[in-house]
């Protein structure tokens, strides 16, 4: 399909952009509108503007006006609002989590106090010594690896401790070596054969 010439042209056809091949009157060589503007200005436009609102986006992003209205959009569009972030990729995650842990000391510091606790009430009092001193490997294999390779290697749980149908135990026989991109896809899900 063939791109108007003029602005005549585009709108006789209904067309949404025409290209004349002479540069606007900014110095830009680009498509139009058929409204008129140039699509690059109208881009330096639209930039300039979201610059200059930033701030006050910020602002309404933090006000009740701003939490009201992101949990009315929410409630109303729920399903779609999971499955984009259950879209995202695992390693656009990890970073989401990073920006917001350092945004957010105090909130890492009670995740990995849980972490810890949860962990602990998953260990058994009847492990003998050898079996605590066999998880300590798991972990100890793990940094090994990760020196050796140069590949980010972590201690998982088979049957996950915080599962979504049952909540598995730390102990030996429950635990295996995992690269870490194969740990985020496995999440707390049972996987019988780890990619």
């Amino acid at each position: 399909m063939s791109i108007p010439t003029t602005r005549a042209e585009a709108k006789a056809t209904g067309a949404k952009h025409y290209f004349t091949g002479k540069p606007c009157k900014h110095g830009h060589i680009a498509l139009r509108e058929t409204k008129g503007a140039c699509v690059e200005c109208r881009k330096l436009e639209h930039e300039a503007s979201y610059a200059n609102r930033k701030e006050y986006f910020a602002e309404y992003n933090k006000s009740e006006k701003g939490a009201a209205n992101k949990r009315a959009y929410y409630d109303k569009n729920k399903d779609v609002v999971i499955a984009r972030a259950q879209a995202r990729p695992a390693e656009a995650k990890q970073a989401y989590r990073k920006k917001y842990d350092e945004q957010n000391p105090e909130y890492r510091k009670a995740r990995t106090n849980a972490r810890r606790r949860r962990y602990k009430a998953a260990t058994p009092h009847w492990l003998t010594p050898e079996q605590k001193a066999e998880i300590r490997g798991f972990y100890l294999e793990a940094q090994k690896l990760i020196k050796e390779t140069g590949q980010r290697f972590e201690v998982d749980h088979i049957e996950p401790i915080q599962g979504e149908d049952v909540c598995g135990l730390n102990v030996p026989w429950n635990l295996q070596i995992l690269l870490k991109e194969v740990n985020l896809k496995k999440s707390n899900k049972r996987v019988d054969t780890p990619e």
